[in-house]
């Protein structure tokens, strides 16, 4: 983690770009810190907010991009294959084929706020053939909603940040679970409306 902390503050947009196009595909990266800290240094003025909600957008764009266009060529044997290598379990994608079996479309949206979950959200994708443009309309949407909700946590929390420490990982799942509860719920009264 120090390694992407030190890559954020010396290089920039570029590391973000870069660090979440990896650990969206499946390298083992702390998103979700990294993304706060990124926000603590717009705080500080050491980045643009700007310039660094974009790089985070786009590096989870083509993260996910990625994975899906795997799943789409590949299917999920790829996630057999290269579990280990990506820190992907095999229980990780039970759950996540189940979700996306029962939330379709909206899992990718939801999929980001959950840990383990979101690395294999596009494969899953892929591998069922959802269209590129169902895709990329509800992928693109989840990677805007997450990427930029922990930039400006990190960006409100400001000094904060340094002294939440390592209770920073609880306070972001707790944060993530309620949004990702929250969203849940919204598409559960969207389903029910639609149906009616």
């Amino acid at each position: 983690m120090e390694t992407g902390f030190d890559w954020i503050s010396r290089y920039g947009d570029p590391a973000i770009f870069l660090l979440l196009m990896l650990g969206i595909f499946g390298l083992p990266v702390p998103d979700e810190t990294l993304l706060t800290f990124a926000g603590y240094l717009c705080f500080k003025g050491k980045l643009g907010l700007g310039t660094t909600y974009l790089a985070a957008f786009l590096g989870s764009v083509c993260g996910i991009s990625l994975s899906y266009g795997l799943g789409r060529l590949f299917g999920l044997r790829v996630v057999r294959k290269l579990g280990r290598t990506l820190h992907l379990r095999p229980e990780h994608l039970t759950v996540t084929q189940h979700w996306f079996e029962r939330w379709g479309k909206y899992m990718l949206i939801i999929g980001y706020f959950v840990p383990g979950v979101r690395h294999l959200t596009g494969i899953v994708a892929g591998a069922s053939k959802l269209s590129p443009i169902v895709f990329s309309q509800f992928a693109y949407l989840g990677a805007l909603l997450w990427s930029s909700s922990l930039i400006t946590l990190g960006y409100m929390i400001g000094e904060e940040w340094m002294k939440l420490g390592q209770r920073l990982h609880l306070v972001l799942v707790i944060g993530s679970t309620a949004v990702f509860f929250a969203l849940a719920v919204a598409l559960l009264v969207i389903r029910r409306r639609t149906k009616t």
